[in-house]
């Protein structure tokens, strides 16, 4: 009863004011804040945005292409100074061809090992800088793959006028390039659908 009567007494109505009253009592009573240099990142303990997802998504598409630039020149300079440093004896071919054609075309193909290792020297460097929300990051994956596969469109109906529009959405960096990837995927369904009817 004395608790009841306690209770009552201390009840007042939650208006605005005394909200405000009963933040500002709370956080006297509780402890000092963390430093901005401890204290966890919103991204690390909430929930992520679309907006920031696909900000976060651009970002490492730039990280993976800025990687993919230096390691094509570093691929083709480390092919052309191993394979221009060998001997070419044009009497004695390599499977049957030049040797100059062949070491030249190895060349080639270092710069092309190179475009293919850059995006994942990219993204590891990328993975590095965003440890932090990385768990929250690759939800965000899983949930946007489901939406690409749920929405993109059926690629057996492509032909030479009506090509796939970017079928697992790499291009996709805000909420409006989403939104036009919709009307793009709509877009291609009328198209293959009015080719069929002829």
């Amino acid at each position: 009863m004395t608790f009841f009567n306690k209770s009552l007494h201390s009840w007042r109505p939650r208006t605005c004011k005394n909200v405000l009253r009963d933040l500002r009592l709370r956080r006297n009573v509780s402890s000092p804040a963390p430093s901005a240099a401890t204290a966890p990142s919103k991204q690390s303990v909430g929930t992520l945005t679309w907006p920031d997802y696909l900000a976060i998504r651009g970002q490492k598409r730039k990280w993976e292409m800025a990687a993919t630039i230096p390691s094509i020149f570093i691929g083709f300079g480390a092919g052309a100074a191993y394979f221009g440093s060998r001997d070419i004896d044009a009497t004695k071919p390599i499977f049957g061809f030049d040797p100059l054609y062949v070491y030249g075309f190895a060349t080639m193909a270092c710069g092309g090992l190179g475009y293919l290792i850059g995006p994942t020297i990219g993204s590891s460097f990328w993975r590095i800088t965003h440890r932090r929300t990385m768990n929250l990051i690759e939800a965000k994956d899983r949930e946007f793959h489901r939406r690409i596969v749920k929405n993109r469109v059926d690629p057996t109906a492509q032909s030479a006028t009506n090509p796939v529009p970017d079928y697992y959405g790499e291009r996709i960096g805000s909420l409006r390039q989403y939104r036009q990837w919709l009307r793009d995927q709509a877009k291609y369904k009328r198209k293959a659908r009015w080719l069929a009817e002829e």
